[in-house]
């Protein structure tokens, strides 16, 4: 960092726990995300729940889908849909790339987390891919033996 620059502002909005369960994630990007005033009032309040969503294409362009911003109480009829799609923000080379490779590989994307850079709310998608069943037992088991290893019940 040089002198006279500012330390960048980073502040999370909600963490998508369930990616990680659900999904072995390979890779992680950074996308803007294009939001209108009261989505960003509602995120900053953290109304925000990740379930169910995940990110597509269409046209050579990327949508983050079925993520639910709540409505904000005070944007009275200038209110947003809660689960309308909103365009993510990439360099068009990134987005290209990413396509390809799902398009090829079977992989989805799903968000991760969202927060704040800078003022701008920025999303973290990750390049994943399914768990079988058999795989989200043995997380779930070494989850379990974990936690018994910290309280020392383990035998």
């Amino acid at each position: 960092m040089k002198p006279g620059d500012k330390p960048s502002a980073f502040k999370s909005i909600a963490i998508n726990r369930k990616a990680r369960f659900h999904y072995d994630i390979s890779d992680r990007f950074e996308a803007g995300i294009s939001l209108l005033g009261s989505e960003v009032k509602s995120l900053r309040e953290g109304k925000v729940d990740f379930r169910d969503s995940y990110a597509a294409f269409e046209n050579h362009e990327l949508f983050l889908l079925e993520l639910h911003i709540a409505e904000y109480p005070f944007a009275n009829r200038f209110n947003h849909p809660p689960s309308r799609p909103r365009k993510l923000l990439m360099h068009r080379r990134e987005i290209d790339r990413l396509e390809a490779k799902v398009q090829q590989q079977g992989y989805t994307l799903v968000p991760t987390r969202l927060y704040f850079k800078n003022g701008k709310v920025k999303v973290e998608i990750g390049l994943a891919r399914g768990k079988r069943q058999y795989d989200k037992r043995d997380t779930i088991k070494k989850r379990d033996l974990g936690r018994l290893d910290e309280r020392g019940e383990h035998s």
